[in-house]
């Protein structure tokens, strides 16, 4: 058996589809991006509407149409030389209620859609589905059967997610060099027929947090309400001990808590020598009531002085978990619109430049971006505000200096000025601290001091600043290995239960 280089999607799979939310536009988008060459073909009979609809889902989806203007046996000589490059065989995927597809004679592999009570069967050339949803898995299983052995990767995130990395290349069904094979997840079709035929589970499960209830203390749990489907997931996770995923969702409960985050920053302290560059947590201070008397006295014993920037305790995963302020003093914490608990944390004067760390497995990148202007931009910010603290949601915007119609700053922290090995041992620290394979951080560097301020760890990342041919192996090496190293473990019997 080949590998699968190629999916021709008849119209009568695709026009059935159009009314169950776009599902097929999704498919072609994903197939696509997988490596492999896709295309959508219909007949001379299709009505002018449906085919302007055809063609307009091939070009959102930079896919190619075909006219089956002749013979079948024309046709597939037709995308057989178009696709003279293509690395494997050729599907044909097609539903049942149409006939021609028996009228094939070559060596492409037909997938009839919609045989109700069969479940990808094969017979000779032909196999069965019962929905088109069913298709990424059975690309996957061909392709995991044809090269032996290889590895599926079964993800889950949300749609906008799973764009920025797919149209990266990240996720091919088409099996990567180190014989990855990435299977979209989906709730569509049973989750157990899924996970029972992947190796890895990939999870961003934080986009499938419904609430979470923090512990009442730093000892206590956190407890988290997942998606009907994440929580299918993770029963299976948990009948499956020795199942491997990235990561285990006990160990992203810390990058959801900013007051947890910063408690485990403090730690980087034992990395600094003396007469070196410091690497440090920012100063911080949890604040359960904004009106407390004391107030004032408890910022300053943690060495808080203003502007002071005010996060939600909540790090990710509800939807005011990034409404964020600076403020300028006591007073503009009275009717402040923080969801509490708060962590208040030092504002770092760092000229307006962030640079963004990501660790994949054993790799670690950065790259740098324009960041909130010093203090002293910042008060122009709250005198033209009113004297009122200056809110954001700081996944759509940040302060900026408008007045000088750029960022705050200009960007002149040179990059000289980053001690890339000292960052590389916190990230390295960071890893064995979370026990986490990929996620990103992000350092300030203080004018005056030069101290690298860590301030803000995530799960996760799209590491999109970070050039694809040099991030996309990266990502899938850390995989690899991470599956690699508990493979190891379960056949030493070192695997913790």
């Amino acid at each position: 058996m080949m590998l699968v280089g190629g999916v021709v999607l008849d119209e009568s799979v695709v026009s059935s589809s159009f009314e169950v939310r776009g599902r097929a536009t999704v498919l072609v988008r994903q197939l696509h991006r997988s490596n492999i060459h896709t295309a959508i073909c219909y007949g001379l009979d299709l009505s002018a509407d449906k085919v302007r609809e055809l063609k307009r889902v091939a070009v959102d989806c930079s896919c190619e149409c075909f006219l089956l203007n002749a013979s079948m046996d024309d046709a597939v000589n037709e995308i057989s030389t178009a696709w003279s490059d293509v690395r494997g065989s050729i599907l044909y995927v097609v539903s049942h209620n149409k006939d021609p597809f028996l009228e094939l004679n070559c060596h492409w592999l037909v997938i009839v859609v919609g045989v109700e009570g069969v479940s990808a069967c094969d017979n000779s050339s032909l196999l069965y589905i019962n929905k088109l949803e069913e298709l990424p898995l059975t690309i996957c299983r061909l392709n995991k059967k044809a090269i032996g052995d290889a590895q599926i990767v079964g993800y889950i995130m949300k749609p906008s997610r799973e764009e920025d990395f797919a149209k990266r290349g990240a996720f091919p069904m088409y099996p990567t060099p180190s014989r990855l094979i990435f299977l979209p997840l989906t709730f569509e079709i049973p989750l157990s027929s899924q996970l029972k035929e992947v190796d890895v589970v990939l999870h961003k499960a934080t986009d499938e947090i419904v609430s979470i209830e923090l512990g009442s203390s730093l000892e206590s749990c956190t407890r988290i309400t997942y998606t009907t489907g994440m929580q299918e997931v993770q029963r299976f996770m948990e009948h499956h001990p020795d199942f491997v995923v990235i990561d285990p969702l006990d160990n992203i409960f810390s990058v959801l808590d900013r007051l947890k985050i910063q408690l485990i920053l403090l730690g980087l302290q034992d990395l600094n020598v003396e007469g070196c560059r410091t690497i440090r947590a920012p100063h911080f201070l949890k604040v359960n009531n904004f009106r407390v008397p004391d107030l004032a006295q408890r910022l300053s014993e943690a060495k808080l002085s203003f502007p002071s920037i005010v996060k939600p305790q909540v790090a990710c995963g509800v939807a005011d978990a990034h409404n964020m302020a600076i403020v300028f003093g006591v007073d503009d914490f009275k009717d402040l619109s923080v969801p509490l608990p708060a962590v208040v944390q030092e504002y770092v004067n760092h000229s307006s430049t962030l640079f963004k760390f990501y660790v994949l497995g054993e790799n670690v990148f950065h790259a740098v971006k324009k960041s909130t202007p010093n203090s002293v931009n910042l008060m122009k910010s709250y005198e033209r505000n009113g004297l009122r603290p200056v809110m954001f949601d700081s996944l759509k915007s940040l302060p900026i200096d408008t007045e000088n119609g750029h960022s705050g700053d200009a960007v002149s922290f040179k990059v000289d000025d980053l001690d890339l090995g000292l960052v590389k041992d916190a990230a390295k620290w960071l890893a064995g601290k979370l026990d986490l394979t990929i996620f990103g951080f992000d350092v300030v560097i203080q004018e005056g001091t030069g101290d690298h301020v860590i301030v803000d760890v995530n799960y996760l990342p799209s590491f999109k600043e970070v050039p694809k041919d040099i991030a996309i192996p990266a990502f899938w090496e850390a995989i690899k290995t991470k599956f690699e190293s508990k493979k190891m473990k379960r056949v030493t019997g070192t695997l913790s239960p």
